[in-house]
């Protein structure tokens, strides 16, 4: 597959306000692709830079380095009036549908303001494309003339859902899509991503913290932590045998219905907290909580290379991984000073 966007060393820093010379090191350093037609799942705990990354990616904040390729165009630093024509092509679907619909504007008004920004004048035009988005994600026509108030969870993410595909774009970040909903539902939004993509040939980064939904929805899947992407491969991959040890925990913390089974399997339980993103630990930043750490980790960042074919490690001591053979890779592409410390 093509790659529809791409991510080179992107960092996205925030100054702290009141503190001279403080940043909070919310992005750094994350390249990868996105293939067209895929989806690419996001995942990591609370406050590593899922979020903030997903906006960065359809340029809702402008990154403060790196690069953004969209379709063979640079968007990095393109003003807002060169973006525009873009915006079709780039949506996003926010995290919690209580707060992302204003409440004093109906459903046909929300979904159909992405028309009217981008020209479409013709009102009825308006109400036909709206009243079809809303059949294909399951709601009732007659919702339209509602308020957000008066919708379930579930229908206000359906909601979401129909704004960020009425103008039919190529690629969608969707953010936490169903946290904060029943079960039932969640099934319910998972399924209709899903068909929606095959329908309408989307291309998806899903962004959660939830490891049941991630493994069922994507192609591949990106783990976080403290502003960094620590592990990218195929989602059968990744849960089959994990390589960084942060996924190795993350992993052997998602329930398995089986006593047995959960009996058996060892449950890693990471010491400490997540370091402040305002002043990151040296050397690897899994470092403080990692069990296999060594004086190494303190001093030296490892880089992401790529340790099996298709697969993207950020560790000096990956599980399941010939290290003779990660540490050419390194000497390849980072010099043979950084390889002989890995």
């Amino acid at each position: 597959m093509n790659a529809l966007l791409q991510v080179e060393s992107l960092v996205q820093h925030f100054s702290v306000r009141g503190r001279r010379g403080a940043v909070v090191h919310a992005v750094d350093d994350v390249s990868f692709e996105v293939r067209e037609g895929e989806t690419l799942g996001l995942v990591g705990e609370s406050g590593c830079g899922k979020t903030t990354l997903g906006r960065s990616l359809i340029r809702l904040t402008t990154p403060t380095s790196g690069r953004l390729q969209f379709a063979g165009t640079d968007i990095t630093h393109l003003s807002e009036r060169r973006l525009r024509p873009l915006r079709r092509d780039l949506q996003m679907v926010f995290q919690d549908p209580f707060a992302s619909l204003n409440p004093r504007r109906r459903i046909e008004d929300i979904v159909g303001d992405p028309l009217l920004v981008h020209g479409e004048r013709d009102a009825g035009v308006r109400q036909r494309r709206v009243a079809e988005m809303l059949e294909r994600v399951g709601l009732p026509a007659g919702i339209a003339h509602r308020f957000p108030r008066g919708l379930s969870g579930g229908q206000r993410q359906r909601v979401g859902i129909a704004r960020a595909l009425v103008m039919q774009p190529r690629l969608v970040v969707a953010d936490e899509p169903v946290s904060g909903l029943d079960v039932s539902v969640q099934a319910q939004v998972v399924n209709l991503l899903a068909d929606l993509q095959t329908e309408l040939g989307l291309t998806y980064v899903v962004i959660s913290h939830d490891l049941a939904v991630i493994r069922h929805i994507s192609d591949r899947i990106g783990v976080m932590y403290l502003g960094r992407l620590v592990e990218l491969c195929d989602a059968d991959a990744l849960y089959a045998a994990p390589m960084h040890p942060y996924t190795e925990a993350l992993l052997s913390a998602v329930p398995i219905p089986d006593p047995r089974r959960s009996a058996e399997r060892e449950q890693i339980v990471l010491a400490g907290d997540v370091p402040s993103p305002i002043d990151p630990p040296s050397g690897c930043r899994f470092r403080t909580r990692c069990r296999y750490a060594t004086e190494l980790c303190v001093h030296v960042d490892p880089p992401l290379v790529e340790a099996e074919p298709g697969r993207l490690v950020a560790c000096h001591y990956p599980r399941s991984v010939d290290l003779t053979l990660l540490s050419a890779t390194i000497a390849e592409r980072f010099g043979t000073g950084e390889a002989s410390a890995g």
